[in-house]
């Protein structure tokens, strides 16, 4: 992925791939995230868990930086799935973060479409993401960035420490 520079709103939006050096700030992004989403407890990320799983020959993630005017403004970061139904790998954005000083200047917009682009480059089945319901102004943006809700399907979810007991339950 290239380095993307482009006027918005009166200043200079750059977005790149995340490096090594830039961990810090991604887990600075997440820590902020789970703040707005009222969860910070739920954060045990590390910067080593950050560095081992985004960078290298098995990197499990991307990442895009974004920078208002050199400032750090925000980052997505993604994975890849695969869908059976339709035989071709997908995105699923895990995160996507604007600091609050940066808003309104489209940024997410602009980090949400640049990682649209990396799955219309790959030739991906699918982009998607999680909304909290809550979050009724980010529904409306997604819903008119053409996304669709899913409702009829919900996530279900066994947490670290639950896995052992499920394992042992299944027995």
């Amino acid at each position: 992925m290239h380095d993307q520079l482009s006027r918005y709103h009166g200043g200079m939006l750059r977005l790149r791939s995340a490096v090594p050096a830039d961990v810090p700030l991604m887990l600075a992004y997440v820590r902020e995230l789970a703040e707005f989403e009222h969860e910070p407890e739920s954060v045990l990320a590390t910067k080593d868990d950050l560095l081992r799983d985004g960078f290298g020959e098995r990197a499990a993630f991307g990442c895009v930086m974004a920078e208002w005017d050199g400032e750090p403004a925000g980052f997505a970061l993604y994975f890849h799935n695969y869908s059976t139904w339709k035989g071709r790998s997908g995105i699923h954005v895990e995160d996507i973060f604007v600091r609050a000083a940066f808003r309104g200047r489209g940024i997410g917009k602009a980090l949400l479409l640049h990682v649209a682009g990396i799955a219309l480059q790959e030739k991906s089945g699918r982009l998607q993401w999680d909304v909290l319901e809550w979050n009724k102004p980010a529904v409306g943006f997604y819903e008119k960035m053409g996304a669709t809700m899913l409702t009829e399907w919900r996530i279900m979810r066994v947490d670290g420490d639950k896995l052992p007991a499920m394992i042992e339950t299944g027995k």
